[in-house]
């Protein structure tokens, strides 16, 4: 008998509801295939910005990782990038403190010999640790604070652990907690503005910027583009944040809470109908207008190049993207285009698009990466011939694409006209 890669329709998916989605998509419940394709978000030695990156967004930080051997290994290639130079260091668990626990009392020594022996005093020690302390049930917060006793800088944890990946609060939204509650109370002023979300910067010509500055708005925070401490500090001075990805939400509310920075959430999109709509009532909530009709349509200009050059484009949309893949496969399917698979994780906040999906495609299929019977997939079967995204270009090595992922982080109009000039140069 053939096998083939578990699949559900949008059609299947919107009738079953998100409390009654198929074990496959859920992958704590069963064995976890790490293929390629995976491999970039699902290893603990992820690529781009996985927790131990994310960890060292704050400018002058340095990272403490404890863990056994396996674990840490797995941060060599982070830590020979040149500006992670200096700024990774291991306190290698053996056996006996797996049972016995023992190496919580080491982390105040290791970080106290840390800070004699940088070249810089650091701003902050991330102290990251990983599923064995989880499973050990460690209060880390505990342990920080005895080694920001011994060495009088901020210690914070960074928790590296995939078991909490379903759950309510994930590594990649914690980590987001850690880096802003450095932040001390500060004097607000109304002409400043943060951007939360992304531990890099948004691509410079999103026009984002041009809106806020046009609204009156003077500086424009964003983590990645502080250029020290200092300046990181001053982001305690904001009127307001922008919420640009919902992993950010909890930061946001403890900026709320803790320093009374209220916030406003904005989605990526990529459907040119819902950004403008994004930023009119952006403009609502701010009182006043925003002129964003040279930025739609140079979006829509790209996309009509790409229309005439490749109407009949079927495309395969991954995860390994900077996008969320099923409100980029609604967008390209709005636009005329076919979107026979998606690689993707379902989730609360994507479930509204597959419903839409199952409207206007009900048909195409939705595979989940890490379920086992990928290993089984097979691209002859499909009608793809372009892919978007670093797992769907794996799954169609023969099919021109876009990888779609890298770190300057595509937003608004501006990401549109990008994404469709890329795929306009592939085709």
């Amino acid at each position: 008998m053939e096998k083939e890669a578990f699949f559900c329709t949008t059609k299947e998916l919107s009738r079953l509801g998100l409390e009654q989605i198929p074990t496959q998509f859920q992958s704590h419940k069963h064995l976890i295939y790490s293929s390629p394709a995976t491999l970039a978000f699902n290893s603990p030695g992820a690529e781009g910005f996985g927790v131990k990156r994310a960890g060292l967004a704050v400018p002058d930080s340095i990272m403490l990782i404890v863990a056994p051997g396996c674990c840490g290994r797995n941060t060599s290639l982070i830590s020979s990038m040149k500006e992670y130079n200096d700024r990774f260091y291991y306190l290698m668990m053996d056996e006996t403190d797996i049972v016995t626990g023992r190496h919580l009392k080491k982390i105040p020594k290791a970080v106290e010999e840390i800070c004699s022996v940088c070249p810089k005093k650091p701003s902050v020690v991330m102290i990251c640790i990983t599923c064995v302390d989880a499973l050990l049930g460690t209060d880390m917060e505990r342990v920080c604070k005895k080694a920001e006793e011994q060495v009088e800088i901020p210690v914070r944890p960074c928790y590296m652990y995939a078991l909490t990946r379903e759950g309510r609060k994930p590594p990649m939204v914690h980590v987001r907690q850690s880096l802003y509650s450095l932040l001390e109370p500060g004097k607000k002023k109304g002409n400043v503005v943060n951007l939360l979300g992304f531990f890099s910067p948004l691509v410079d010509d999103c026009e984002i910027y041009d809106l806020l500055h046009s609204a009156g708005v003077k500086t424009i925070h964003e983590i990645s583009r502080c250029k020290d401490y200092m300046e990181y500090q001053t982001m305690s001075e904001a009127n307001f944040n922008l919420v640009l990805h919902h992993e950010a939400r909890f930061a946001a509310e403890d900026f709320h809470n803790r320093l009374q920075i209220p916030f406003i959430e904005l989605r990526r999109l990529y459907q040119i109908d819902k950004i403008e709509n994004q930023y009119h009532a952006l403009g609502n909530a701010l009182g006043v207008a925003f002129y964003d009709e040279k930025y739609k349509k140079q979006a829509e200009d790209a996309l009509e190049k790409f229309r005439q050059k490749c109407p009949d484009a079927s495309f395969a949309i991954g995860e390994c993207l900077n996008a969320d893949p099923f409100e980029l496969s609604l967008a390209l399917i709005r636009y005329g285009f076919s979107v026979p698979e998606i690689y993707g994780t379902i989730t609360v906040e994507n479930f509204t698009y597959i419903r839409s999906l199952a409207k206007i495609s009900p048909e195409t299929k939705v595979f989940s990466n890490m379920e086992p019977t990928m290993i089984y997939y097979d691209p002859a079967k499909s009608d793809v011939n372009l892919a978007i995204g670093k797992d769907a270009c794996y799954y169609h090595p023969d099919c021109p694409y876009v990888m779609w992922n890298g770190e300057e982080q595509p937003y608004g109009y501006a990401g549109v006209r990008r994404l469709f000039e890329q795929l306009l140069e592939v085709v």
